[in-house]
């Protein structure tokens, strides 16, 4: 029996056919990811890619209009894009719905000139377009397409433009250095060739039932185990959205160019997808919020993700969030896994410590007419975390902020959960009923005692009980922030500040804020806390201490020769307290933290 021409096509068919070319490159992921070498040898462009597929598989049903599915297949991308080669396949497919009109249904030749419309959107997109990548391949399949088909039957159509496609990858094998040397074809154009090929064998069976009741979360993306090889020259693999911009694309571009490479701007002026690789997001975002509203951010730490890969230091990662306050230098050396909390300033959204500093944050805090808001780490993010881990590590320990003061600890036990039984490896969740320096000296020991050799269940069992001897002590200087965060009320505020009370802010057991005490200056508030630690501190030893401040490196050298004189040390860490912390306790907020062994 021959197949029926397909002369038209509709939404739901334009549906099914793009769940079949994603599932190709779900399934083809690794292998893409084995071939990137272009623009940074990171290994994810079959991951990136995935992700962007799974973002419009996951938010999408068909519609029986052509344009109405393609209209919701070009948003969802733009929202989920990642990564450079992510969001230009979202810009083309971004440009095809501008150049189709409000039809229910399309002829080949009304397709074929979407197709060759969308070139220019991508290539305004990319700052710097490099040819012998996926532009390249789809601006001449585009151009194939146009002069060489005659055929009125989708189904002929695609078969016969599979030749020119398939060459024009394998020419970008001699387009760019990179390529030459590895003898390998563009991953980006790879993924958009696996793509149309899931089609062409959709579309030749016609098997709509088939991909209905084919599983969508049997299909995940997943990260390469290949080496990445070569020097990161920018560190943060940075993403947003914009909306309402108040610039031109092209002026953005320019403004991008200048802090790093790679700088993609999709969508449009009222909705802009943005990706640049650079080395400080925070200082980018910092401008960027006078662009337009930034409504969301990813800034992915390319030379940990390659660490991961390529110079683990032990087969048990550390994982904590944003409130936990050590120094760079540590985080760097145990190679200790951070994911940030959201902020909210107003419409604008940032990521605690990685795209707003606390430099930029108490500028923010009192500039801006709004309070802050933040916002926990939602489950997502912990799964794209934990499944990247488990590809790379043995084993998994991940220690939050107190469950009491955010729902970011049980979004970490519900991936851990998930990704655990995946990869049949095992990830420890630990609730530290406490923040900031206090999470920090626990992580630090958890680290160590992974240097050391320990198992991972011992030192999960240990955490436990150094969570009892973990204190830390808030002196806030000005009670406006609690003020305004709601965290006192107006009148009590008035009356504490007309009195020049500094109260002291603690944890109990339980993971909640307490009322430790108040004085009628700081340096009382130190005398005050100083006295209670000699007092615990008898017949104890402490293992380490950190002294923490929102921009009073004054009030923090106190603390240091006070607890210097004290222990015989010097601190593990003198850090500038989480922006999320610091927005209640405020400016000139000082905190010491220890834990005794």
């Amino acid at each position: 029996m021959i197949d029926k021409p397909i002369s038209h096509l509709d939404g739901r068919l334009l549906y099914y056919a793009f769940k079949a070319g994603g599932h190709r490159i779900l399934q083809q992921q690794a292998e893409i990811n084995k071939i990137n070498v272009f623009p940074v040898n990171d290994k994810d462009t079959g991951t990136n890619l995935a992700s962007t597929i799974r973002s419009v598989l996951d938010n999408l049903r068909p519609n029986k209009s052509y344009k109405i599915t393609l209209a919701g297949i070009a948003e969802n991308a733009l929202m989920g894009a990642r990564g450079n080669s992510g969001i230009i396949f979202a810009q083309f497919l971004y440009g095809m719905n501008l150049a189709t009109i409000e039809k229910g249904h399309i002829s080949v030749s009304e397709f074929i000139d979407s197709v060759g419309k969308s070139i220019p959107y991508m290539y305004d997109a990319v700052a710097n377009p490099v040819e012998g990548t996926m532009i390249t391949v789809i601006k001449e399949w585009a151009e194939s397409i146009k002069t060489n088909t005659k055929s009125t039957d989708f189904r002929k159509f695609l078969l016969e433009s599979l030749e020119s496609l398939n060459k024009s990858l394998e020419a970008t094998r001699q387009k760019m250095k990179a390529l030459r040397q590895t003898n390998v074809v563009d991953a980006g154009a790879k993924g958009f060739v696996v793509f149309i090929e899931g089609i062409i064998e959709f579309i030749r069976s016609n098997n709509i039932r088939q991909f209905v009741a084919q599983p969508d979360e049997s299909l995940e993306p997943i990260h390469n185990e290949e080496l990445h090889e070569g020097e990161i020259t920018f560190r943060y693999c940075t993403e947003a959205v914009l909306k309402n911009l108040k610039v031109s694309k092209a002026e953005l571009q320019h403004f991008l160019s200048k802090d790093g490479d790679s700088v993609v701007v999709a969508g449009s002026d009222s909705l802009s997808r943005i990706h640049i690789h650079t080395n400080d997001p925070a200082e980018l975002f910092y401008k960027l919020k006078d662009f337009g509203t930034i409504t969301f951010q990813k800034a992915d730490d390319m030379i940990r993700q390659n660490e991961a890969a390529t110079a683990r230091k032990w087969n048990v990662a550390v994982v904590t969030d944003s409130t936990c306050d050590l120094s760079q230098e540590l985080i760097d050396f145990y190679q200790i896994y951070t994911l940030p909390l959201n902020i909210n300033f107003g419409n604008n959204h940032y990521l605690d410590k990685v795209t707003i500093t606390p430099n930029h944050f108490y500028d923010l805090l009192e500039s801006s007419a709004e309070f802050p808001k933040t916002s926990q780490i939602n489950e997502h993010s912990f799964v794209n975390l934990y499944s990247h881990l488990a590809s790379h590590y043995d084993a998994i320990i991940s220690v939050h902020l107190t469950s009491q003061f955010s729902g970011t600890y049980t979004n970490s036990v519900k991936a851990a959960e998930k990704i655990s039984v995946e990869f049949n490896k095992p990830i420890y969740t630990i609730d530290s009923k406490t923040l900031s320096g206090s999470l920090g000296l626990l992580v630090l020991r958890v680290a160590q005692s992974i240097e050391a050799g320990l198992e991972p269940a011992d030192i999960v069992n240990s955490v436990e009980q150094w969570k009892a001897n973990a204190k830390i002590f808030v002196s806030v200087k000005d009670l406006k922030y609690m003020i305004k965060g709601g965290r006192v009320s107006k009148r009590k505020g008035s009356i504490a500040n007309l009195l020049n009370i500094n109260p002291i802010v603690s944890m109990d057991e339980d993971g909640k804020s307490v009322l430790f005490g108040q004085a009628f200056s700081q340096r009382a508030n130190i005398n005050k806390v100083m006295k209670h630690i000699r007092k615990i501190s008898a017949g104890k030893t402490i293992w380490n201490y950190t002294v923490l401040h929102a921009h009073n490196e004054a009030g923090a050298d106190i603390y240091t020769q006070q607890m210097q004189e004290l222990t015989g040390k010097s601190p593990v860490s003198v850090v500038d307290i989480s922006p999320v912390i610091g927005m209640n306790a405020g400016n000139g907020t000082i905190a010491v933290s220890l834990l005794f062994k």
